[in-house]
């Protein structure tokens, strides 16, 4: 998809903005490298930063040592919540090297931590970082490829993300068991941080140019959407964003449980901490292989399936997992939680960029995000909780049962979505067609 821009009087044409992937590969490869780094900066810490709690902080409760994936989640969702605004107003570029500049001292204070409380701190400047990084990425890929390989770049980029947390989280444990938990497993996410601004900062360009083409293009119109009316129809008014934000709620309450308190949970029945980090890599990295799959598929075969299935998956995996104490059950686990969430993850995104104009795109992103990255902050914290009161094993299966439920509820709410340009329950321009009530 192609469009030229209108040439004014006295100024040299622009070039023409064009949409889709092949006519932006180069800009779109650079973001999924970028993306890999972010992804890495989460890597660091799913092995060895529970342990060091464990054992370095000598924390008794789990509640407490999954503090810091409170912080984190708290944090990073409504960083996601102002994102998709400073996105329309700074500019996506600016606003992920701003996500970098937070992100820079992350690996420091965690090396350098002489208490608890740093870990908390240095994951409240990682949920900034990962809210306005990471949305950024996926932003500007979509921005890029238009309307017709939604899921394909969302796939991808997913893609990138988590096969980094997991081939980071193998080589953290890896490490760890050799030279200790700190500092040497937490050099990888110094380089991270220091490669992703500097890529951000002199390769990447901003995609607002591409916002406005397709806006241009789009065969409805809207009238000015306030942020409010976004936050309402994302949250609540729209059937289909409403289905999307509380399974991404679910995906990740169900990703903040797993990375607090399977470590925890493994390492009480004995397992070693390089035994721990292959576990904890094959879930992120099955997560993100099978996303250049699920992706496309999305495209190809409609999002609501996948989700639903997705999620009964996830359920399967953490049912498997809380319910056995051998290794290879260990494994099965891992990789069906993986594989769902391949299912979830891009065909959410996917979802939620259907259903929104590409006028407040954005905006229903970051609304999304931050209700699914609030999932991080609930999921340890009641993971934690049940933990502490019932043992490791009835907070995994507790939770796997909600994931179980949230499958049903995209199943009994969501509409599949016929064209690449549905209706939404927003004021629209005279003429143009507007969503019933709740549709």
């Amino acid at each position: 998809m192609t469009v030229p821009d209108l040439a004014i009087p006295g100024e040299k044409p622009k070039r023409a903005i064009r949409l889709g992937l092949k006519e932006n590969w180069p800009q779109f490869a650079l973001l999924v490298l970028v993306n890999a780094f972010v992804g890495g900066m989460v890597g660091i810490e799913r092995t060895v930063v529970p342990l060091i709690g464990a054992e370095e902080f000598h924390l008794a409760s789990t509640t407490l040592i999954t503090s810091f994936i409170v912080s984190f989640g708290l944090v990073k969702a409504f960083a996601n919540l102002v994102s998709g605004q400073l996105a329309d107003v700074w500019g996506r570029k600016r606003v992920l090297v701003l996500g970098w500049l937070f992100g820079l001292p992350v690996p420091f204070m965690i090396i350098w931590a002489p208490s608890w409380e740093w870990i908390v701190a240095a994951n409240a400047l990682l949920g900034i970082n990962q809210g306005l990084a990471w949305s950024m990425t996926v932003i500007m890929k979509v921005d890029l490829v238009g309307p017709k390989s939604r899921g394909l770049a969302v796939g991808l980029n997913e893609f990138a993300g988590y096969l980094a947390v997991g081939v980071t989280a193998f080589l953290t444990g890896y490490l760890a068991s050799r030279y200790g938990l700190r500092p040497v497993p937490i050099y990888l996410g110094i380089g991270y941080a220091a490669l992703g601004l500097l890529f951000s900062v002199l390769l990447i360009r901003d995609t607002r140019d591409h916002v406005r083409a397709e806006t241009e293009a789009h065969p409805r119109q809207q009238a000015t959407v306030s942020f409010s009316e976004v936050f309402a129809l994302t949250s609540y008014r729209d059937r289909n964003l409403f289905a999307a934000s509380q399974a991404g709620l679910v995906n990740n309450l169900n990703d903040g449980m797993s990375w607090g308190i399977f470590p925890l949970f493994f390492s009480s029945l004995g397992l070693g901490v390089e035994r721990i980090g292959v576990l904890k890599a094959l879930y992120p990295a099955s997560w993100g292989l099978l996303q250049v799959a699920t992706g496309p598929l999305s495209d190809r075969w409609g999002r609501k399936g996948l989700i639903v299935w997705g999620m009964w998956v996830q359920g399967a995996g953490l049912l498997v997992t809380g319910s056995t104490s051998h290794f290879g059950w260990w494994i099965l686990g891992s990789l069906l939680l993986g594989s769902g969430t391949a299912m979830v993850y891009p065909s959410l995104i996917a979802a939620v960029s259907d259903a929104s104009h590409p006028s407040w795109r954005a905006r229903s992103l970051s609304v999304y995000r931050f209700w699914r990255d609030l999932g991080y902050a609930i999921g340890a914290l009641s993971a934690g909780l049940i933990a502490d009161f019932f043992g490791f094993s009835a907070a995994i299966l507790a939770i796997g049962g909600l994931t179980f439920l949230s499958g049903l509820v995209v199943a009994a709410v969501m509409r599949e979505v016929e064209d690449e340009t549905p209706c939404a329950a927003t004021p629209v321009a005279p003429g143009q067609c507007a969503a019933p009530p709740g549709g």
